[in-house]
């Protein structure tokens, strides 16, 4: 396993050692010790998994403390475009975003600890989108910050992406107080 920086603190890409020969391929999507050598010391203790059609964007998400999640991300099947924005007070990079495309070719896992908000675009039908996270979830403490805020400026690479409701509704990071 390597483990490589985004460039903002904690938020920390995974790349898996994968086997791969004539009938397939094998690879640890964890591994306790190793992701406590690499200084994730994460209690995972639920896991989901979503299935996505081509342009849904899910996001820009996070559970405020005492039920924050930290989460590690993967693509199963198809490709998503993965973002997770810094909404940590008192960060060097509050308010800045790291992107990178997730996909069942390249393996690739996203660690996203508490105090960032997390969102994705498919690229592909049929994207099955896993994450094990560190808490559970809990209704009353969820947020979401707009996918299109500005202030950000993400570029997701299309301007209608299919939303949910609730998605439509986030708060732009301006009028936003962070509680982590």
């Amino acid at each position: 396993m390597e483990v490589l920086a985004t460039g903002i603190a904690d938020l920390l890409i995974i790349q898996p050692k994968v086997f791969e020969d004539n009938r397939g391929y094998f690879f640890e999507s964890y591994n306790k010790k190793a992701f406590e050598k690499n200084g994730i010391n994460a209690n995972f203790v639920q896991d989901n998994q979503s299935l996505s059609q081509k342009g849904i964007l899910r996001g820009l998400h996070f559970q405020a403390p005492p039920h924050a999640q930290g989460k590690l991300v993967s693509v199963t099947k198809g490709s998503v475009l993965d973002i997770a924005v810094d909404i940590r007070k008192g960060s060097s990079t509050y308010g800045k975003y790291f992107s990178i495309e997730l996909n069942e070719r390249n393996k690739t896992m996203l660690w996203i600890p508490e105090g960032f908000a997390h969102g994705f675009l498919t690229i592909e039908d049929q994207t099955i989108f896993t994450y094990k996270c560190t808490n559970f979830y809990n209704k009353e403490s969820e947020g979401s910050i707009i996918w299109n805020d500005p202030e950000i400026g993400i570029d997701w690479g299309v301007t209608d992406p299919v939303l949910s409701e609730k998605d439509k509704i986030g708060v732009r990071l301006n009028e936003f107080k962070t509680p982590f």
